[in-house]
């Protein structure tokens, strides 16, 4: 559903390849570890009908390159995405945010000399000091004799065995994906494990509570990797802050909930971000009509169907 043609931009780090794609305000869509852009692959085509979207592969990651010497810790990763948006024009934005991809949203809003950002979305974000978690610890740790397509291949799946809830919605084409840039390059999954440091929000609170934009925080409340209960402090802390907590789904909230998590974004984006308010001519629920994906954003599962 993403659209396989990648811009690519150099940045400080390295180069960046991002999808760039519709029309009207931006909104970057960050992935944490250890996926991709293909996080958004359904959520791009959808913000796509009201806005820019901009999603990056953060570097080290998917289509990005992963030199062997960049800083890829969340401040570098913030820098690089300051840089991204510099070049592409963008001052002012939306910012939605998965995991460490969370944290780097959070950064780049706190940032004074970073762009405006008008909303933010986080969705099973890593936040506070409650990262890296201990199986990013023991990654970090790994032995020259674990660095292999083999091992790699294992953790990632255990990864999403234990971050999806409903396993049966990740298709072995959609976890192929997620995969392919790490086999590819066994060692650049390392230095990304690597690179989560946890630096760039600890003893940050007062400033996140400063933070006047309209912010919603989705999550999972079967999450093993970032607890619900951050989900809980961010809410009490962010004052503009709406809290979904999603019974049954588990880390990686996009691929548990895909018909639930997207629209919800797209709703809250275009009433907070786009100022776009429905008009009641009677009481009762209001109708949301999404609309199907260009042809070119589709891609055929497998199964005879497109989704």
């Amino acid at each position: 559903m993403i659209p396989p043609e990648r811009r690519r931009l150099r940045t400080s780090g390295g180069e960046l390849a991002f999808v760039d794609v519709g029309d009207g305000p931006p909104v970057l869509l960050l992935h944490g570890f250890p996926t991709s852009s293909y996080l958004w692959r359904r959520e791009v085509w959808l913000l796509a009908q009201r806005m820019r979207v901009i999603a990056p592969d953060l570097l080290g990651y998917g289509e990005s390159e992963k030199p062997s010497d960049a800083d890829l810790s969340e401040p570098a990763q913030a820098r690089y995405l300051k840089e991204l948006l510099d070049a592409l024009g963008v001052g002012a934005l939306a910012l939605a945010g998965h995991d460490i991809g969370g944290a780097v949203a959070q950064m780049l809003a706190l940032d004074p000399d970073g762009p405006a950002v008008e909303t933010l979305v986080l969705v099973d974000s890593v936040a506070f000091d409650a990262w890296p978690i201990e199986g990013v610890r023991m990654l970090q740790d790994a032995t020259p004799d674990q660095v292999s397509r083999e091992f790699v291949e294992g953790i990632v799946t255990l990864t999403f065995d234990l971050g999806v809830k409903h396993r049966e919605r990740l298709t072995d084409a959609d976890l192929a994906e997620f995969l392919r840039p790490w086999l590819a390059d066994p060692v650049a999954f390392f230095r990304a494990a690597r690179g989560i440091t946890g630096k760039g929000l600890f003893g940050r609170e007062e400033e996140l509570a400063k933070l006047d934009v309209p912010a919603l925080i989705l999550w999972g409340e079967e999450d093993p990797f970032v607890p619900v209960e951050l989900a809980e402090r961010l809410g009490d802390l962010l004052p503009g802050s709406t809290t979904g907590l999603l019974p049954g789904c588990s880390h990686f909230l996009m691929e548990d909930a895909p018909s639930t998590v997207g629209p919800l974004i797209y709703e809250y984006l275009r009433a907070q971000y786009l100022h776009d308010v429905h008009s009641h001519a009677s009481a009762g629920p209001v109708p949301v009509f999404l609309e199907r994906p260009p042809r070119e954003f589709e891609v055929d599962t497998g199964d005879g169907e497109v989704p």
